[in-house]
């Protein structure tokens, strides 16, 4: 509703800001105009009580700073140029310039980019191994719709043939009402899929998850793990987190004799005393948007914003290996990512004596 809102006010201040260009000065205009957007975002921000907390401030702030930078900004400039026609064509021109850019690339962060699935792939040795393993890492699909893209995720992570899937958490993100009829059509997707692995497929929970999530996976080749446990299967272990542990920076996984997975949502996990070979995470998305020069404006992490996503080689030869994930931030915040692809990871270790031969 507050989307709404600071749309229908933004674009009455555009308005008023035109006519008002036509009975003073220009300064004037852009002024009143700039003030009526602040208010807008105000009035949005608060008609709903108030934002609960920082983070879905930040979020609210994001969608509502999108929507003038990509949406209102470009009318606006549209308008100036029009203005400034009859006083000084350059700046008219200038004006425009800017407003197609503005759109361009709002098209491109907020339509193209956020489902240009990127296939990532890693090679990792192990003296661990006596045959080599693929594991697929699916992290943060995060949708609120059941659509072409998400069907499109799971036939690629298939169709890499993985001995082993491990899914970060986070897969859907709506309220409880929306959850309750997103999550059987997930589940039914995931069944047409045929969803499945030789060696297994492991689910942890992500903090977008309410409770009952697991009703995803219901009657699906999937094991879902509610308590921090470790699960041996032939020739490799993996220890799946609860939500809760895997923000935690001093936790502590004790080794295994074989090769040892530690899946969790959030990497925070990693900042503790891990005993394995392979930590794997989601959680961050990458930051969704990564600046040229500077990284990615936000993390959500305690881990240093280097180890947001891909590969990081820890202490004692441990790799830390985090996703971009699948899908994208959603309620308000803006549905933008930009240098930052969503990514399905597929990791092959091979046994050592293998490497070169």
């Amino acid at each position: 509703m507050s989307v709404y809102l600071f749309n229908l006010t933004a674009l009455s201040a555009l308005l008023l800001a035109a006519r008002w260009s036509r009975r003073s000065s220009l300064g004037v205009a852009v002024g009143l105009y700039l003030v009526g957007v602040l208010a807008a975002g105000g009035l949005a921000l608060f008609w709903d009580g108030g934002p609960p907390n920082p983070l879905m401030l930040f979020f609210a702030l994001s969608g509502h700073l999108a929507w003038w930078l990509f949406v209102h900004l470009p009318l606006a400039l549209v308008l100036l140029g029009a203005v400034l026609w009859h006083r000084s064509s350059l700046l008219s021109r200038a004006s425009a310039a800017c407003s197609l850019a503005l759109i361009l690339f709002g098209a491109y962060a907020f339509w193209i980019e956020p489902t240009w699935l990127e296939i990532t792939r890693y090679r990792l040795e192990s003296a661990k191994l006596e045959e080599p393993l693929r594991i697929c890492l699916l992290a943060d699909l995060q949708t609120d719709r059941i659509g072409a893209y998400e069907r499109r995720v799971v036939r690629a992570a298939l169709a890499e043939e993985p001995d082993l899937i491990l899914l970060a958490g986070d897969y859907l993100q709506a309220r409880t009402p929306h959850f309750r009829r997103l999550a059987p059509q997930l589940n039914q997707l995931l069944r047409e899929e045929q969803l499945a692995a030789p060696k297994g497929v492991f689910a942890v929970p992500g903090n977008c998850d309410p409770s009952g999530w697991e009703e995803i996976f219901t009657d699906l080749p999937v094991t879902t793990i509610t308590a921090t446990g470790v699960h041996r299967l032939p020739g490799l272990a993996v220890t799946g987190l609860q939500l809760a542990d895997s923000f935690r920076a001093d936790l502590t996984v004790e080794p295994e004799s074989t090769f040892h997975i530690v899946l969790g949502h959030a990497p925070d996990f990693a900042l503790g005393r891990i005993e394995a070979d392979l930590l794997l995470a989601g959680h961050t998305h990458g930051g969704q948007f990564v600046l040229p020069g500077y990284g990615p404006l936000l993390t959500l992490s305690k881990v240093p914003r280097a180890w947001a996503s891909g590969r990081t080689t820890l202490s004692g030869g441990r790799e830390l290996i985090v996703s971009r994930g699948l899908g994208l931030e959603r309620g308000e915040a803006a549905r933008i990512r930009f240098r930052c692809r969503p990514e399905l990871v597929v990791i092959d270790v091979v046994p050592m004596r293998a490497v070169g031969g």
